[in-house]
């Protein structure tokens, strides 16, 4: 967003928020102005009492107990001057940066540095072949064209899956090389902590989002900063998993807060008779044969399971030696990373017409969506309990949209494959005695794991052709089994310090349970685990 309008759009949220806060202490079970700045107060002192290595730790804590010795005495008027001063100290910190020149800069550095980062060039390789095209490490694919006329006819919020942090530089790199204006978008504060990073993020439109800030107020102020600046036609990125997905699923629990902004600034704009009210929402899948923080997002899963950490604040994308690690492994220039854009939907979840920008409905007709939230007299209103509901089908149609445009890779089918056979070895196991037990050294047959491996593809192809998801245009959409087992092993055998999977001899072993519970969860919830049962039952190990 262009620092003139994103200077307006702070303004517009501290007087909206404000006038909110204000209005909803006037209710008769409203909370008191001096409360929610308790409430606020409370929520940062339990925030800093654990969060000591902020790099404005000192700043905050200076801050809030200012706030508290001010609270104290303050009469009406001068609690209403502590709330302002509160809501300028979290916009302060959201504000995002927008420089043309950074942005000249990095869409030109972009091309020629990200596949060297990606695909690990070493040096021979380079003075063999030359840098590569990008177009060979990430490829694009699905309902461009759908993307781009959306952006034509109203303001778009991209809302990709996400995976790994290399995600933010790879969907950057696609909305330019797709010809779209730069997108605003937040990004998790940690990634700031790098001081190149922080410069690139300052200034290419990223706005700070402190996911360990609980605050009400201050979900509140995230939420005005992005419907603000959709009202204002910029279009929009959202992490509509709200951070990594841990587990390796392909996230179906979305969290809402940050996808209802599309809702207010569609009624907002109607509001206003804007010329192009449209909100679009765009899903698209991030897709990877191997992930950096792998060990990292799988372990933190498995202790959140049992209530442990949920915020991960030092991994391998944060680490330069096992950056450079990753990717000085990575020699594979088949190892593309696949960005596959979704089909749009409207913020109700209604399907889209890709050329004329209608809403439709489940039998194809275009259907008129200002009567969701208009009243009798035709006025556009907010009504909150309507609006989460249809928000919450916006999210139901987003993550249908990312198991449908899920693209299967190589690693993911033989880990999903493997890790079934070894389930069905080990019946009555639960999951962490499973990853405890392994394969307990006997290995697995690595005949039964191609032929394993073709009935899982069998399936997938079906599913492929119903469009339900994609395979991996190469290895995986020929169907040879052998060779997409080969090539999965050899995307193993790059990066992680134990093989995910090897082989030796005539049979395969997992060295690590834990990643391969990981890989192998890619493919949940297409319901291929009772496909495969029967099949599984003639096993010979």
């Amino acid at each position: 967003m262009q620092n003139t309008l994103r200077d307006a759009a702070i303004v517009e949220v501290r007087s909206r928020v404000l006038e909110a806060c204000l209005m909803q202490a006037q209710l008769p079970d409203g909370m008191p102005l001096d409360v929610l700045v308790n409430d606020t107060l409370y929520h940062e002192k339990k925030r800093l009492e654990v969060d000591r290595q902020s790099p404005t730790w000192a700043e905050d804590v200076a801050f809030w107990d200012g706030i508290k010795n001010r609270l104290g005495r303050a009469s009406e008027g001068e609690v209403k001057e502590i709330l302002k001063a509160v809501l300028e100290r979290f916009t302060d910190e959201i504000r995002g940066n927008f420089s043309p020149v950074l942005y000249g800069v990095a869409t030109r550095v972009l091309p020629r540095a990200l596949p060297v980062l990606l695909n690990a060039m070493s040096p021979k390789r380079l003075l063999q072949r030359g840098v590569p095209d990008i177009g060979e490490t990430i490829r694009i694919e699905g309902n461009i064209a759908g993307l781009k006329r959306m952006n034509e006819l109203g303001t778009v919020i991209l809302t990709p899956t996400h995976v790994s942090n290399l995600d933010s530089p790879v969907i950057g790199w696609a909305i330019y090389a797709m010809g779209l204006p730069p997108f605003t978008y937040g990004a998790g504060l940690n990634l700031f902590s790098n001081p190149v990073m922080s410069l690139f993020m300052r200034n290419l439109g990223a706005y700070r989002v402190d996911r360990q800030k609980t605050a009400p107020l201050y979900k509140d102020v995230l939420k005005e900063y992005a419907t603000v600046s959709l009202e204002l036609g910029q279009p929009n990125l959202f992490f509509p998993a709200g951070t990594r997905v841990r587990s390796g699923r392909v996230e179906q629990r979305l969290k809402l807060g940050l996808l209802s902004a599309g809702l207010r600034a569609y009624t907002n704009n109607l509001s206003k008779r804007k010329e192009k009210p449209n909100i679009y929402i765009v899903p698209c899948t991030l897709n990877y044969h191997l992930v950096l923080e792998a060990e990292t997002l799988i372990e933190d899963h498995l202790q959140r399971e049992g209530k442990a950490r949920y915020i991960i604040l030092d991994d391998e994308s944060t680490r330069a030696r096992k950056i450079l690690n990753f990717t000085q492994n990575l020699v594979n220039l088949d190892a593309r990373i696949t960005v596959h854009v979704g089909d749009p939907v409207d913020p109700f979840g209604n399907r889209v017409d890709p050329e004329s920008g209608e809403s439709l409905d489940r039998h194809g007709r275009t259907i008129d969506i200002r009567r969701y939230v208009t009243d009798r007299q035709g006025v556009p209103v907010h009504v909150p309990q309507r609006d989460r509901v249809y928000t919450a089908e916006a999210g139901e149609a987003v993550a249908r949209e990312f198991l449908k445009h899920n693209v299967i890779v190589s690693t993911q089918l033989v880990a999903f494959t493997l890790w079934e056979m070894l389930k069905h070895r080990h019946k009555g196991l639960d999951m962490y005695r499973l990853i405890r037990a392994g394969d307990e050294g006997a290995g697995t047959s690595a005949t039964a794991l191609v032929e394993r491996v073709m009935r899982v593809w069998q399936a997938l192809r079906e599913r492929d052709t119903a469009g339900l998801l994609h395979l991996e245009e190469g290895v995986v959409e020929s169907g040879d089994a052998a060779a997409i087992v080969q090539t999965a092993l050899r995307h193993f055998g790059t990066y992680h310090a134990r093989p995910v999977i090897v082989r030796r001899g005539d049979r395969v072993f997992s060295e690590d349970m834990k990643l391969l519970y990981y890989y192998s969860n890619r493919l949940r919830g297409y319901g291929l685990e009772k496909e495969l049962e029967p099949v599984l039952k003639k096993e010979v190990a």
